[in-house]
């Protein structure tokens, strides 16, 4: 069983069948493939990843129109991706997982749905991500407001904002990318800002149609393109991340020089200066973004929210301003791994109260007291600076790796052993401390006791080497009762 649609989700279903696991089932609890991609359609909506990186290296796309896709192209890619390789025959959209329960003495998992339905499995894998559960912040008196409200992750196309007063709150990766838009329409636009972020330009040409033509015919070109933005990111942006390095104060210097240019007005410009180091929170792509805060219907508001009442918001100041709209910029809960899904595991522990010190597993993709539970995008194999698809196909090799050895051992369940799960993450957590994440910022990398469980601490070449071949002396194997 493969929980969820989105690239996770298609890739798994690919290599499982590649590597003859043919019984399996993929269900989604929208009514289409794409994950993320499928519930963030906001104007703007774009990948900061460029698309020849951000594909799955077994199915390409040479006909990529521009460096960074946007989301309709890239939700269409992986549509396609699915369609051919026949998986919406395997696939029941519109199930969401409300449950799943580990049978040890049957070594299969009961997963139940939000309708009561019942799905045995003996095997899941989840490709429930990071950034699938829209966070919205609770604030005082949001029930009264009488005007339109909705989340960037689950935008209100319905909703005309042209002449409209609007407040957006919050500006991170998705409003950085909406707000210019937005301000496009609407007669005036209050953003509320807790933080600023480091903000560096992207330059986005398009491909033309003799480079898309040699994509398609030359062999290797598509990918020793590929190859070199691979490169680029891994070795030129990784290092930024280094705390106190010199690629760190370099990267601020450039994004302190971009944030001087685009905003001559001191008093702004002040108000958009991060006062913590660069790549402590995600670093943010945009030449839109200051041009849009500059313009004379967007005001950039720094007081906190008060509160909100039936016709606006009133700001820590007291200040009252009126908006009939509100769009909430706020990010995910991304340190709730595996949620909203209440997974017990051997012992009817329930998964989420065995990470009460924040989520962890071995390599990312198994945890200790659940077996045949495999996780995609798991804890601590976000990145900073390349391509998460590069690391679910190295997470994919593992995977599929411990399942073949599996199969070949005659074995019913595998797990990780405890000792070996905790060493791994003793060494995640060490590697840590080398990086700016670590630093004193408001992160969605950290849960709140500030423990980074979303990133992978160290390049991506580490956790491919990793990936290579299963660690399977690291795990437990349950043969068949006799």
């Amino acid at each position: 069983m493969i929980i969820g649609a989105g690239v996770s989700g298609i890739g798994s279903a690919i290599k499982l069948r590649e590597a003859g696991f043919n019984d399996l089932h993929i269900v989604e609890k929208s009514d289409s493939f794409g994950g993320t991609w499928h519930d963030n359609s906001y104007p703007g909506a774009s990948c900061d990843v460029p698309a020849h990186l951000y594909s799955l290296s077994f199915a390409p796309n040479p006909n990529w129109s521009v460096h960074y896709a946007g989301q309709p192209e890239i939700l269409a890619h992986f549509q396609k991706v699915a369609e051919d390789h026949h998986l919406p025959d395997i696939t029941s959209f519109g199930t969401e997982i409300a449950s799943a329960v580990w049978d040890h003495d049957n070594a299969e998992w009961t997963l139940r749905t939000t309708t009561g339905d019942t799905i045995v499995a003996d095997v899941v894998i989840s490709g429930l991500g990071q950034l699938n559960r829209p966070n919205i912040p609770d604030i005082e008196g949001l029930g009264s407001f009488r005007g339109t409200t909705f989340h960037s992750a689950r935008w209100n196309h319905e909703h005309d904002l042209t002449g409209k007063h609007v407040a957006v709150i919050g500006t991170g990766a998705s409003a950085i990318q909406f707000v210019p838009e937005v301000a496009k329409q609407v007669d005036h636009l209050d953003l509320y800002q807790r933080s600023p972020n480091w903000v560096l330009p992207r330059v986005n040409p398009p491909y033309g149609q003799a480079r898309k033509w040699a994509f398609r015919h030359v062999p290797g070109v598509r990918w020793l393109h590929r190859a070199a933005i691979w490169a680029k990111f891994e070795w030129l942006v990784g290092p930024v991340f280094n705390s106190g390095g010199v690629s760190n104060k370099k990267a601020t210097e450039a994004a302190t020089k971009f944030l001087t240019e685009s905003v001559p007005d001191e008093k702004l410009r002040a108000r958009l200066l991060p006062d913590y180091p660069i790549g402590c929170t995600r670093i943010l792509g945009s030449s839109s973004w200051y041009p849009a805060l500059q313009q004379p219907n967007v005001e950039v508001i720094t007081s906190g929210i008060s509160r909100i009442v039936a016709d606006g918001i009133i700001d820590s100041d007291g200040r009252h301003r009126r908006v009939d709209t509100i769009i909430f910029g706020t990010g995910f809960r991304t340190t709730e791994f595996l949620s909203p899904i209440d997974f017990r595991g051997r012992d009817g522990q329930s998964i989420h109260d065995s990470w009460g010190d924040g989520a962890e597993a071995h390599m990312g993709t198994t945890a200790s007291g659940f077996p045949n539970l495999f996780m995609l995008y798991g804890p601590n194999t976000n990145l900073g600076h390349n391509s998460i698809i590069f690391m679910i196909e190295q997470q994919l090799r593992y995977i599929v790796g411990l399942l073949e050895k599996m199969r070949k051992l005659g074995l019913v369940a595998l797990e990780p052993r405890p000792e070996a799960q905790a060493s791994y993450n003793e060494w995640v957590q060490e590697q840590m401390k080398k990086r700016v994440w670590v630093a004193d910022c408001s992160s969605w990398y950290k849960n709140d006791s500030g423990k980074v469980v979303n990133n992978w601490p160290t390049s991506t070449v580490k956790y491919w080497r990793r990936c290579r071949k299963p660690d399977f002396d690291s795990y437990i194997g349950y043969r068949p009762p006799s």
